[in-house]
């Protein structure tokens, strides 16, 4: 997998990196977020050593947390280099797990309380959204919903869900939560307004 070698700072805990992926013919976006105990990098994809020293010597890498079984691109790698842990559903890795393998469910609590995990289901194995409530709100997904052309902000297509229905109704748990911010695993992050825009777009699946 190619190196992002830029890191976007959209708010002073917020960063994110992406990168194409010729093997799956998308571009790969990963989330960087600071909490009370460190950053946790969210689906990481390779960083270049150059914005990711940075990074981890503002706050130190708390864990990573993996989406789905789909995201563990350098999950395990980053662990290793940072000793921190992996959180994710048991799903996400259903053969081995990783060493630092920290076993999740939907309303786990992560870092003091500073990330609620959701599960999604009827998406990929092991789906989850995070939300952290500071600052109007913030909610990282996997692949439940995407951002990108031609799709434009809209549900993961049919052909990649296990059930398109279950997971449709499903994300419309999200709509309980305040969120300004949403940032993707594949898609540009929404940096205002997000609630608004989810609304209208599971409106649009009544």
């Amino acid at each position: 997998m190619a190196i992002a070698c830029e890191l976007v700072q959209v708010a002073p805990t917020l960063f994110f990196w992406q990168n194409y992926d010729p093997a799956v013919k998308a571009d790969l976006f990963s989330t960087a977020f600071a909490t009370p105990n460190g950053n946790l990098l969210v689906d990481p994809i390779p960083l270049h050593d150059s914005q990711l020293r940075p990074l981890s010597q503002r706050r130190s890498i708390a864990g990573i947390v993996v989406t789905n079984a789909n995201h563990q691109r350098a999950a395990t790698s980053y662990s290793d280099q940072f000793s921190a842990p992996i959180f994710a559903l048991r799903d996400s890795f259903p053969d081995r797990k990783p060493s630092r393998f920290v076993e999740i469910e939907s309303g786990t609590k992560i870092c003091d309380d500073d990330l609620e995990v959701i599960a999604i289901e009827g998406a990929v194995a092991g789906e989850i959204a995070l939300y952290q409530p500071a600052n109007g709100g913030t909610l990282i997904m996997g692949d439940a919903l995407i951002n990108f052309e031609p799709h434009g902000f809209a549900f993961l297509p049919r052909k990649y869900c296990a059930n398109e229905k279950k997971m449709r109704r499903s994300l419309r748990k999200l709509l309980l939560y305040q969120v300004e911010r949403m940032f993707f695993a594949h898609g540009t992050p929404i940096l205002a307004g997000a609630s608004a825009r989810l609304q209208q777009l599971v409106d649009t699946d009544l």
